[in-house]
């Protein structure tokens, strides 16, 4: 496989993770870049830049080895192997192709969504219905460097560019692409270029999307969901499309913090009982690594339940969250009910007074409800619990 090579001055982020062992990468905009410039040098002077070097936002100036290449007429193509260092990102692999062709001059720059590469559909995108899925970013990248390169040959610097990806339609569906409205294929995405391992950018960025396209198809009700299990059991609830439904994931903070800035009606939070039991904590991120079940917390929440003074001592001694409920269920405490309300509460705490209600559903591993609260926030009727089975105001 050919690698970029990564070419900069040092310092920033990608110097942090130096210490970390894990080699960053670059985004799809990036390697489309890289590509354009190849080609649009070619039917310029007739030769392939390899490797091609580009500059990215934030200075960066990494170069990419060409995996492919041709030259006929008023039309070039070239190709990168996207490298995405170590982060377990889908398109790490695929092969990002542009295919630049001469326009008449005054045509400005034009963009083509080729193979692979997804088509809007669905207003809520910073992009226009009908449009290839192409970030602004990369476009603005694209668009810059051509205009060097023209600069540097005395050309007009008028050209279509086609951007497509090799197997992108399959890779798509892997993405959250289908559900927010982008169809056939990939997005080319990149902020600054640099693909950072393990980093949460580009799922909270998908996040943001979803909840965009949502209020962008006039939905008042959004869930925010933490994996395809408690997807289904939102969706049979409440018969909410797909595009109402939100992979959050662990990112319960994301979630809320972007929909206090741009509300929606109604917000229901369905996850597993113990990573709900986190965000009753307190906890914003939902994953092991970074929050763990609190088993004094739920041993304190059982008791305002009447969980008497042995039982809360099981519970705060139980190995998993789940085993917790499962004492509480046998002994009538409403263990489950209780984490919801107090879930509703701390995520109503972070949206701040925004005009959303919220409610929260606690499910097990089979999809099973074990737990829920009713529908609070502005402009519903005070708080409390609802038990499994029951909707809550407003359902």
């Amino acid at each position: 496989m050919h690698r970029s090579l990564f070419v900069t001055s040092g310092g920033g982020r990608e110097a942090q993770l130096k210490h970390t062992g894990l080699r960053p990468g670059w985004t799809t905009g990036a390697c489309a870049t890289a590509a354009t410039t190849a080609a649009y040098t070619a039917l310029l002077t007739g030769d392939f830049p390899d490797p091609v070097t580009i500059t990215l936002p934030k200075g960066q100036t990494p170069a990419f080895a060409l995996t492919a290449e041709s030259l006929e007429g008023a039309t070039a193509m070239a190709a990168v192997v996207k490298d995405a260092g170590d982060d377990p990102d889908v398109t790490h692999g695929a092969v990002i192709r542009s295919t630049v062709r001469l326009l008449p001059p005054g045509s400005g720059v034009v963009f083509r969504a080729g193979e692979g590469v997804g088509t809007v559909t669905l207003p809520g995108l910073p992009l226009d219905v009908g449009e290839p899925a192409i970030n602004p970013v990369p476009r603005k990248l694209m668009r810059e460097h051509v205009a060097a390169v023209a600069a540097a040959h005395g050309a007009p610097g008028d050209v279509e560019i086609t951007v497509s990806v090799d197997n992108g339609a399959e890779i798509a569906r892997s993405t959250w692409n289908p559900r927010i409205g982008i169809l056939g294929g990939l997005s080319i995405l990149g902020t600054t270029g640099v693909v950072v391992p393990y980093s949460c950018s580009a799922w909270i960025d998908s996040i943001r999307r979803g909840v965009d396209v949502a209020r962008a198809g006039g939905l008042t009700h959004v869930a925010g969901c933490t994996g395809s299990t408690s997807e289904r059991t939102v969706g049979e609830i409440y018969d909410l499309p797909e595009i109402a439904l939100l992979d959050m994931g662990d990112f319960a903070g994301a979630v809320l913090k972007y929909i206090r800035r741009h509300p929606v009606d109604r917000l229901t939070i369905c996850g597993g009982f113990a990573k709900l039991s986190k965000l009753a904590a307190g906890h914003l991120d939902l994953h092991s690594a970074r929050s763990q079940v609190d088993k004094g917390f739920l041993a304190d929440l059982a008791r305002t339940g009447g969980a008497s003074e042995a039982l809360a001592e099981e519970i705060a001694g139980a190995n998993t969250g789940l085993a917790a409920l499962r004492l509480c269920e046998a002994a009538d405490v409403p263990l489950g009910d209780l984490v919801a309300a107090r879930a509703r509460d701390e995520a109503l705490a972070v949206l701040r007074g925004a005009p959303v209600a919220v409610d929260v559903i606690c499910i097990d591993r089979a999809g099973t409800v074990v737990g829920r609260s009713e529908a609070a926030g502005p402009g519903t009727p005070g708080s409390g619990t609802a038990g499994p089975g029951t909707a809550g105001p407003g359902a």
